[in-house]
């Protein structure tokens, strides 16, 4: 009876273990295993990344401009790109909420490079996802609101001027630059670039 019963238990956990959650989960977690390995492949190109990211972005406008619509979608798609790249010109420390280390304005400081709040790769990614996600939008006519499109322009345009000129004052009175490729030490030194250490960390 026992030997019954732990047959019956055994074959149990074996029904449970081929179930297809199961399976699904599992297949599911090696795709997602191999994406990020793809990822982390693509992650020292950043110039085929980015020629890869305006790929999509000519052929987003390409598919706006042929159907004549979606500009809803693209307007929401512009504000979130506008937010993504406050992100990657704004210090990762803020120099208004906390004390944190600042660059150096002597010639006996150390020197710290500009680390970011949004890493390079972090905002290729979201801009190249965002990019995919509108673009399988353009073929659901319920994301097609009725819009006088001037209106959404010219309002996105007065939004990024003020919005970058906020983030120009931000770093004329902390006094630091948003790019670290080759900047100087100032003992004269050119200094490497940390912006790729964080990168695929993050």
């Amino acid at each position: 009876m026992e030997t019954a019963a732990a047959g019956g238990a055994l074959g149990g956990d074996d029904l449970a273990s081929s179930s297809p959650i199961t399976a699904i989960s599992r297949w599911t977690f090696a795709v997602s295993q191999r994406y990020q390995y793809f990822l982390d492949k693509t992650v020292p190109h950043i110039f085929y990344r980015w020629i890869a990211c305006l790929a999509l972005l000519f052929f987003y406008s390409l598919r706006v401009y042929f159907v004549q619509g979606f500009y809803i979608v693209t307007y929401g798609l512009g504000i979130y790109m506008l937010n993504l790249l406050i992100g990657f010109l704004s210090p990762q420390v803020d120099p208004e909420i906390e004390d944190g280390p600042t660059l150096p304005t002597r010639g006996s400081d150390e020197f710290r490079p500009f680390v970011r709040r949004l890493p390079e790769f972090k905002f290729w990614y979201s801009i190249t996802k965002a990019f995919c996600i509108a673009f399988v939008m353009t073929f659901f006519s319920m994301f097609d609101v009725p819009v006088f499109w001037p209106i959404l322009l010219f309002y996105w345009l007065l939004l990024f001027i003020l919005t970058m000129k906020k983030q120009i004052l931000h770093m004329i009175k902390y006094k630091y630059v948003p790019f670290s490729f080759g900047k100087q030490r100032y003992d004269g030194k050119r200094a490497p670039s940390a912006e790729s250490a964080s990168t695929s960390k993050d």
